[in-house]
């Protein structure tokens, strides 16, 4: 499982470089092989085996549903195959960046069975924000089991 925070910054020509800690949980239980894609602001990025999980419960969807077209032409059609390289970087696309903002300083952010990608500085007002709405949670998060 990811976990953790850790801020790295874009090269000239677009790579990133991958936390140590994140580089090891890919070796020791996946591949080196990171699916990106683009969602809430910024960018997904999933081990392969993580990802083609994903591709198949949305395949087993309605295809006709509005909601099911809409995570298709968003989430599916903006995944890009982004293989760490010997250096543990990986070439982050043009769109995905477009899309994400990031131009620079990239916060990577565990968040279980993938990897947010955040431009910094929308990072920031994001953990705020959810740092404030957890406070009010307490109920909601003991009624999952937490």
């Amino acid at each position: 499982m990811f976990r953790g925070r850790f801020e790295h910054a874009l090269d000239a020509k677009g790579r990133l470089s991958v936390p140590v800690y994140f580089r090891e949980l890919l070796a020791t239980h996946y591949d080196e092989r990171l699916i990106v894609t683009n969602f809430d602001g910024c960018l997904w990025a999933y081990p392969m085996a993580e990802w083609m999980e994903i591709e198949q419960k949305i395949a087993q969807l309605p295809q006709f549903k509005e909601e099911v077209k809409a995570l298709q032409r968003v989430f599916v059609s903006g995944a890009a195959e982004c293989p760490l390289d010997k250096a543990g970087r990986i070439l982050l696309p043009p769109a995905l960046r477009d899309y994400a903002g990031i131009l620079r300083e990239v916060t990577l952010v565990g968040a279980t069975r993938r990897i947010e990608l955040w431009a910094r500085e929308r990072w920031v007002v994001v953990f705020n924000g959810a740092q404030s709405a957890l406070n009010d949670m307490g109920e909601r998060l003991a009624g999952l089991g937490l």
